[in-house]
C-alpha cells in the first residue's frame, strides 16, 4: 500500500536523488509557452543523474526488473522507468545496464497488455543504450503498427547497415498490406523515412515507386471533412448532432480546397494525420529519390526556350493518372506547396497557428526548390508563386527566415527565371543583419545558408566579402553559438581588399556588442526589444549614442557595408565603458582569440609583402588601442604577439620599411607596457630581421638607432622597482632583449664593447642578493646563463656573427638536424675553443 507523503517532504526512489514531481516534469517534453527551456529544477535533476554510479545505478535496475517481473504496469514503474530514462539520457556516455533489466525491458516493449507509455519508455531506454549487444528484438516481434514503429526505431539505432534494410522491408511489408485508409500507418512512416536516410538503397525500385505514389495521395486526397467525435451515448445524442463538420483554415473560414497541415479543426482522421506525415518527409524522400525521367538532365538546356510549351505539357500531364509514380508525387508535392503559399497569406486566429505559418513557408519553398532542380518544368509555375510571396515578406518582419529558402531557390534558379539572384541577396545582406541581428534562430540559420551556398557564390564573392560588417552583427550578439561558423567562413570573406578593414573590426568586436546593445536599448519598440543584463545601467551611453559628436563613430561601427576606411574609435570605446562588464560583451571578447587565429591562417594563405607590411603596422596601433574588457587586451595581445613574427617571416624587409614605426613603439614602452608579450615579439623580429642579408637597404645607422632604443629600454625594466601600478618584468622580455641587442652588435661591431660591458652588468646585477627577492632565483638564473652565453659567444665576433646572423641558407631546418652541417660544427668549436681559453687562464 502507498502512503501518503508528509507536507513538504519530497518522495525518492532508490540512490536517484530527485524528487518525484520534479522528475516527472523533467521526463516529460516541455510544452506552452516556455520556448524551450528548462523547467524549474530540471537541470540540478540532470546533474544528479548523471553523479549516479554504477552500483546505484545496478540497484536501481534491480528494482525496475522486479517491477516489470511481475508486469506490475502501474504508477509504480512508470516512475522507474522515467527515472531510469533520465538516467541513461543524461550522460554522452553509454550506462551499463544489468541483463536481466534489458531483457526485461525488451519482453515489456512487445507485450501485448503493456500501457503505451510504459513501451514508450522502454524503446527511449533502449534507443539511449545503443549500440547494444544484448538485444534480442526483432520486428516478428511486434503485435501492433504502433509496437513495430517502436522496435523499429531500437533497431535503427544500432546503426547496423543489415538491420536497417531489414526493418525497412519488413515495414514496407506491413505498409504494402493495408489500404489508405487502414489505422495506425502513422506509426510507420517516420520509420520508412529513416530507413532512407540512414540506407537510401535499402528499399527496391518497384516498393519505393509504390510508396511515391501512395505519397501523392495522401497528400492530395485526405479528407476534408472533421473526425468524427466519440458518442457519448448519452439519451439526447443523435446521429445528426455528431456528424463532423469541415476543416476550416487558420483564419477561421470553411476550407474550399483540399486538406494541408495548415487547416484546422476539432479532431483528425487518419488520413489527414498521413497527410501532415507525408509533407513533413516529402523533401527527404524527394532528395533520396532524384531525378526519375531520363531526359531531366537536359531540361535545363531547353527550359528557356520551350518554357510555354513545357508549362502547358505539364499542366495536361497533371490532369493524368497515368503519370509514373516519381512524377505523380512531384505533381501533387507542387500543388500542396503552392495551396500552402496561399493558406500563409491569411490572418491566423491564434499564434500557434502563425508560428506554423512561417514553419510552412520556409519547408514549402525547399521543396519547390528541390522540385524544379529535379524537373525544370516545374519553375514556369513555381516561379509566379515564389516571386509573389517575395514582394509580400520583403515588409513583413515576422517571417524574416522565409527569405533565407527564397534566396536559394534564386540562386539556384535566377538565371533560368530572368531573375537578379544578386538584388535578392544584396536586400538579404544587407538590411537583415542589422534589422534582427538578435534573432538566434535566425542567425544560425543565415550563417549556415552562407556556409552551404558558397559554391552558388563563388562567382560574385564580392557581395558576401563586402557584407561582412553586417554578417558580424551577428557573430557580435551571439558569438558563442556562431564561433564555429565564421571560424569556416573567415577563408572566404577575407581578400586582400577587405583583410585590414576586417582586422579592425574583429579587434573591435567586442564594443560592436556593446554598440548593438545600446541600440536596442534606445528602441522604441519596447515590447519587442530581446533581453539583455538588466544589471548594467547606461543612462550615459543612451545620451552619448544622441550626441551629434559621437554620431559619426557610431555609425561606423554599426555599417551595413565593407566602407574601405578606418576609423579610430578610442573615444568611442570610452563612452562603451559602462557595458563592458555585460555578459554579451565578455562571451565575444572570449571569442574573439579564435577568430583571430582563423584570420591569421587565411590571410598568411595570399598576402603580399604590402598587406604583411599593413597588417603588421596594425598590429602596432592597436595593441594599445582596444576596448577595456576584463581580461580581453591580455588574451588578444598574447594573439598578435605570436602574429607579428609570422607576418615578418612572411615578409622580411618589413622590419626596415616599418623601422620608423617600430622605433616609436620601442621607445613608447615605458612603465606596465614593458611587460606584455608584444614587447617579445617585436624585439625578437627586430633581432632576426634587421639585417643586410634580409634587406640590402638596411644601415648601420639604423642598426644603431634600434641598439639606442633597446639598451635604453633594457635598462628602465631592469633599474624600476616592481610596483602595483609597474608589475614585475618576466625574464623573458630581459633575455630577448639582451639576445637582440647582442645580435645587432655582431652586425655593427663598433657595438660589441658597449653589449659586453652590459651584458656583464647584466651578469653582476642577476648575481646580486639585493635584487633576488624581487625576481626570484629561477629567473635570475635564466638571465645569467643568458649573459654568459652571449659574453662567451662575442669574444669571438666573426664566429659570433656567423650564429647570430645565419645566412638564409643556414636557417633552413636541415642545417639544425644534420650534424654534419656547418652551424653544428660551428658552434662545438666555439664551445671547445673557449673552453681551451678558460683552461690557460691563472686560476
Amino acid at each position: 500500500m502507498r502512503h501518503a507523503a508528509r507536507p513538504g517532504s519530497r518522495r525518492r526512489c532508490g540512490h536517484c536523488f530527485a524528487s518525484r514531481p520534479c522528475l516527472e516534469r523533467a521526463a516529460r517534453p516541455q510544452g506552452g509557452g516556455g520556448g524551450g527551456m528548462l523547467a524549474t529544477g530540471t537541470e540540478s535533476l540532470l546533474r544528479q543523474a548523471r553523479e549516479v554510479g554504477a552500483e546505484e545505478l545496478g540497484r536501481f535496475c534491480a528494482r525496475v526488473s522486479a517491477l516489470l517481473q511481475v508486469e506490475d504496469w502501474g504508477p509504480d514503474a512508470l516512475d522507474a522507468l522515467r527515472r531510469l530514462f533520465l538516467i541513461v539520457a543524461a550522460t554522452k556516455y553509454s550506462r551499463r545496464l544489468e541483463p536481466t533489466c534489458v531483457a526485461l525491458l525488451q519482453t515489456t516493449l512487445c507485450s501485448p497488455r503493456c500501457p503505451e507509455r510504459l513501451q514508450l519508455l522502454c524503446a527511449a531506454v533502449l534507443r539511449e543504450m545503443a549500440p547494444s549487444d544484448s538485444l534480442s528484438l526483432s520486428c516478428d516481434h511486434a503485435q501492433s503498427s504502433q509496437q513495430l514503429g517502436l522496435v523499429a526505431s531500437v533497431l535503427l539505432a544500432q546503426g547496423d547497415p543489415q538491420q536497417v534494410r531489414t526493418v525497412g522491408q519488413c515495414v514496407i511489408k506491413v505498409l504494402e498490406s493495408r489500404q489508405p485508409e487502414g489505422p495506425s500507418l502513422t506509426y510507420l512512416l517516420p520509420v520508412v523515412s529513416k530507413v532512407t536516410s540512414l540506407a537510401p538503397d535499402a528499399l527496391p525500385e518497384e516498393q519505393t515507386k509504390a510508396l511515391s505514389k501512395r505519397l501523392g495521395d495522401w497528400l492530395r486526397y485526405a479528407s476534408v471533412q472533421q473526425g468524427a467525435a466519440h458518442a457519448s451515448g448519452g439519451f439526447f445524442s443523435t446521429p445528426r448532432a455528431r456528424q463532423p463538420g469541415p476543416v476550416t483554415e487558420v483564419d477561421g473560414t470553411v476550407a474550399t480546397d483540399f486538406f494541408t497541415v495548415l487547416s484546422t479543426g476539432q479532431r483528425f482522421t487518419e488520413d489527414q494525420r498521413l497527410n501532415v506525415q507525408a509533407f513533413s518527409m516529402l523533401r527527404a524522400w524527394l532528395l533520396q529519390g532524384g531525378p526519375a525521367r531520363p531526359g531531366a538532365a537536359d531540361a535545363d538546356d531547353r527550359s528557356e526556350l520551350e518554357g510555354s510549351t513545357v508549362s502547358v505539357l505539364s499542366a495536361a500531364s497533371a490532369a493524368s493518372h497515368l503519370l509514373p509514380p516519381a512524377e505523380w508525387l512531384r505533381e501533387k508535392a507542387l500543388e500542396y506547396c503552392q495551396r500552402l503559399l496561399e493558406q500563409s497569406g491569411r490572418r491566423a486566429l491564434r499564434k500557434a497557428d502563425s508560428d506554423l505559418q512561417k514553419a510552412c513557408l520556409v519547408e514549402a519553398v525547399l521543396v519547390l526548390d528541390v522540385l524544379c532542380r529535379q524537373d525544370p518544368s516545374f519553375l514556369y509555375r513555381a516561379l509566379p508563386c515564389v516571386r509573389a510571396l517575395r514582394t509580400r515578406l520583403c515588409g513583413d518582419t515576422a517571417c524574416v527566415r522565409a527569405l533565407l529558402p527564397i534566396a536559394q531557390f534564386f540562386l539556384h534558379h535566377g538565371e533560368a527565371a530572368a531573375v537578379d539572384a544578386d538584388a535578392v541577396c544584396q536586400h538579404l545582406f544587407t538590411r537583415i543583419p542589422s534589422e534582427h541581428f538578435h534573432s538566434p534562430m535566425l542567425a544560425f540559420e543565415f550563417v549556415q545558408f552562407c556556409r552551404d551556398h558558397l559554391v552558388l557564390f563563388s562567382s560574385n564573392l564580392d557581395l558576401l566579402r563586402t557584407s561582412f560588417p553586417s554578417l558580424f552583427k551577428f557573430l557580435a550578439w551571439s558569438s558563442p553559438a556562431l564561433t564555429s561558423g565564421f571560424v569556416a567562413l573567415l577563408p572566404v570573406l577575407v581578400d586582400a581588399g577587405t583583410a585590414v578593414e576586417m582586422l579592425h573590426l574583429l579587434l573591435d568586436l567586442p564594443s560592436l556588442t556593446a554598440a548593438l546593445d545600446l541600440q536596442l536599448r534606445a528602441s522604441q519598440a519596447a515590447s519587442e526589444r530581446p533581453l539583455w543584463d538588466v544589471s548594467v545601467r547606461a543612462p550615459g551611453c543612451l545620451e552619448a549614442l544622441r550626441d551629434p559628436q559621437a554620431q559619426g563613430l557610431f555609425q561606423h561601427l554599426l555599417r551595413a557595408k565593407a566602407s574601405g576606411t578606418v576609423e579610430r574609435l578610442t573615444p568611442l570605446h570610452q563612452l562603451l565603458q559602462p557595458l563592458a562588464s555585460c555578459a554579451r560583451v565578455l562571451q565575444c571578447a572570449q571569442a574573439v582569440p579564435t577568430l583571430l587565429r582563423a584570420f591569421f591562417a587565411a590571410v598568411t594563405q595570399f598576402a603580399s609583402g604590402a598587406l604583411a607590411s599593413q597588417l603588421a603596422l596594425l598590429l602596432l596601433e592597436r595593441s594599445d588601442s582596444l576596448f577595456q574588457v576584463e581580461g580581453y587586451e591580455a588574451d588578444v595581445h598574447r594573439v598578435l604577439s605570436s602574429q607579428f613574427p609570422a607576418l615578418c617571416k612572411l615578409h622580411p624587409p618589413l622590419v626596415v620599411e616599418r623601422a620608423k614605426e617600430l622605433l616609436e613603439f620601442v621607445g613608447s614602452l615605458g612603465g606596465p607596457r614593458s611587460t606584455g608579450h608584444m614587447l617579445t615579439s617585436v624585439v625578437w623580429a627586430v633581432g632576426e630581421y634587421l639585417s643586410v642579408s634580409w634587406d640590402r637597404r638596411c644601415s648601420a645607422e639604423q642598426i644603431s638607432r634600434f641598439f639606442e632604443a633597446l639598451e635604453a629600454l633594457l635598462f628602465e625594466v631592469t633599474q624600476s622597482r616592481p610596483s602595483a601600478a609597474l608589475p614585475k618584468c618576466p625574464p623573458q622580455v630581459i633575455t630577448v632583449l639582451m639576445t637582440t641587442l647582442t645580435k645587432l652588435a655582431s652586425r655593427s661591431q663598433d657595438l660589441i664593447p658597449r653589449v659586453s660591458l652590459l651584458l656583464s652588468k647584466m651578469r653582476t646585477l642577476a648575481q646580486s642578493p639585493a635584487v633576488g627577492p624581487v625576481h626570484g632565483e629561477d629567473d635570475l638564473g635564466a638571465v645569467r646563463t643568458r649573459a654568459t652565453e652571449l659574453l662567451n659567444l662575442l669574444k669571438m665576433p666573426s664566429v659570433a656573427q656567423f650564429v647570430l646572423t645565419p645566412s638564409v641558407e643556414v636557417s633552413q631546418p636541415r642545417y639544425h638536424r644534420d650534424c654534419n652541417t656547418a652551424l653544428p660544427l660551428a658552434l662545438d668549436m666555439v664551445s671547445r675553443l673557449l673552453e681551451r681559453e678558460a683552461g690557460l687562464l691563472p686560476g
